[in-house]
């Protein structure tokens, strides 16, 4: 990224060419977004000058907060690009004038020395955090990794309502070890995040929904820019912190999902939400019936079906409650309700699951029934899951809610370790971007014919062809991991 705009650069001649027509509509969404930068430019600089209380400080958040009002508009969120010394407004380029050139060059230098690329304005943002945002902007940025260590002190404020992305000329190869390293960071953040408020809830201390929040939106960030990695991520399942890895690893397929059906950032960040807390009921359950390691009778089974409920109530004790969406909230109640209208909890009036719901239910059966737990010392290989959620009307999942999930996971979902046709041992890493290939996954091939581990892995596209036409190697069947020592999870940090 540019660290200014050059005069008479590609800027300045942008300036002096002819713009292809736009709307009116979008001749207006240009004049709020120079409204927005003319407003930001002017904090940053006031806050750099004055202390917070002073007048001129408070005139110019004041100005800001307008500003970033009219641009929302009817809006939940508004994104600002910076990329390649111009300014976006969702998809729509900030015209370049003598005006506003020298304002621009201010706000691109300020995002630039953090490697920002890209600021998020979410409907709800309040002065207070636009303070807490602008003074980070104008601190030091770090000398190694100027936006990951940006990222981390902004996630460690009160901001919820703004957020940055990187700028993608400086961004790490999203496959690479640093992009690995970021997605583990976020999980391993979300699972003590997790397990803060739900230990909190049990022990009757009052929880902030805060922490949870920007969890979920590190989240939703890291599906939409580095999904093979966080998604590989959710098989790290253990066995002692199942209840926190479950809600995470429900939070993360769920938001996977949300993206393969076309959500907006908002929507993922409710339904991301709403997947996380969906289990708090069971923190009202008896410990010793969530443990138990035999089959339930009914008499538990009846207690343990109150838990969506009990969800339902919990949500209404956390802090913060005034900004948790009720979609988010009825995830809780309807994650075990069927499409058939059975299911539990029973409603009076026959009523149908919304979509969040229905998302979060068959993640949170596809997690659950391929990990191993208190009762399940063998769990089910995940191609034989998603045959049964997709084949067993009975089991009451939205076919094409379980359509949409194995086409974003691929026949044989990212974990899976299978024998090849060469008699190779693999794991699947990452489900075929080609739609017509879903029983063809990319793989980490980790063992020889001859049963010889293979250091480091060698990662191959089974969709590959030969000189013959035909594929290099196929998939024969899954296996157990166990049964070869295999710990999955090794594969994906």
């Amino acid at each position: 990224m540019s660290e200014t705009l050059i005069p008479g650069g590609e800027a300045a001649r942008a300036s002096a060419q002819p713009s292809p027509a736009l709307s009116d509509e979008d001749r207006d969404l240009q004049r709020r977004g120079r409204d927005l930068l003319f407003a930001l430019a002017g904090a940053l600089r006031a806050l750099q000058l004055y202390p917070l209380e002073n007048q001129a400080v408070v005139h110019a958040l004041g100005e800001l907060e307008t500003a970033a009002a009219a641009l929302l508009g009817g809006e939940s969120e508004i994104v600002v690009r910076y990329v390649a010394d111009f300014f976006f407004v969702n998809d729509v380029r900030l015209r370049v004038d003598l005006a506003s050139y020298a304002t621009y060059g201010q706000v691109a230098r300020a995002l630039s020395r953090h490697r920002i690329g890209q600021l998020e304005v979410f409907r709800g943002a309040e002065r207070g955090e636009w303070t807490a945002l602008l003074a980070l902007i104008n601190g030091e940025p770090a000398d190694e990794d100027p936006f990951g260590a940006f990222f981390e002190r902004l996630g460690r404020t009160a901001v919820l309502h703004l957020a940055v992305g990187p700028d993608r000329e400086g961004e790490p190869d999203p496959t690479g070890d640093r992009a690995r390293q970021i997605a583990k960071r976020t999980y391993a953040q979300t699972v003590a995040v997790a397990r803060e408020a739900m230990t909190g809830l049990r022990m009757g201390r009052g929880v902030s929904l805060r922490p949870v929040k920007r969890a979920v939106q590190a989240i939703v960030d890291q599906v939409l820019t580095n999904e093979a990695s966080i998604v590989g991520l959710t098989t790290l399942r253990d066995y002692d912190v199942y209840t926190f890895t479950h809600s995470v690893n429900v939070c993360i397929f769920s938001v996977a999902l949300g993206k393969k059906l076309g959500f907006g950032k908002g929507e993922l960040y409710e339904l991301g939400l709403g997947a996380l807390l969906h289990d708090v009921g069971k923190v009202r359950m008896p410990v010793e019936l969530i443990n138990k390691p035999s089959a339930l009778t009914p008499g538990e089974m009846a207690v343990l079906q109150d838990h969506p409920v009990e969800g339902l109530l919990s949500l209404f004790e956390m802090r913060g409650l005034s900004e948790l969406p009720l979609r988010a909230m009825l995830v809780a109640y309807e994650h075990h309700m069927k499409v058939d209208q059975t299911g539990y909890p029973r409603s009076i009036r026959r009523r149908e699951p919304t979509l969040f719901g229905r998302i979060v239910a068959v993640a949170d059966a596809f997690d659950a029934a391929t990990t191993k737990r208190s009762y399940q010392a063998q769990p089910w290989p995940a191609d034989r899951v998603l045959r049964e959620m997709r084949d067993n009307p009975a089991r009451g999942f939205d076919p094409l809610v379980v359509k949409a999930f194995i086409s974003m996971t691929g026949i044989y979902p990212v974990g899976s370790v299978v024998i090849l046709d060469t008699y190779e041992l693999a794991v699947v890493v990452q489900a075929n971007p080609d739609p017509e290939a879903l029983h063809q996954p990319i793989v980490k091939v980790i063992f020889d014919s001859l049963g010889v581990p293979i250091v480091p892995p060698r990662q191959v596209d089974l969709s590959e062809t030969g000189a013959d036409g035909h594929p290099v190697r196929s998939i024969i069947k899954t296996t157990d991991p166990e049964r070869y020592g295999i710990n999955v999870g090794d594969y994906f940090v």
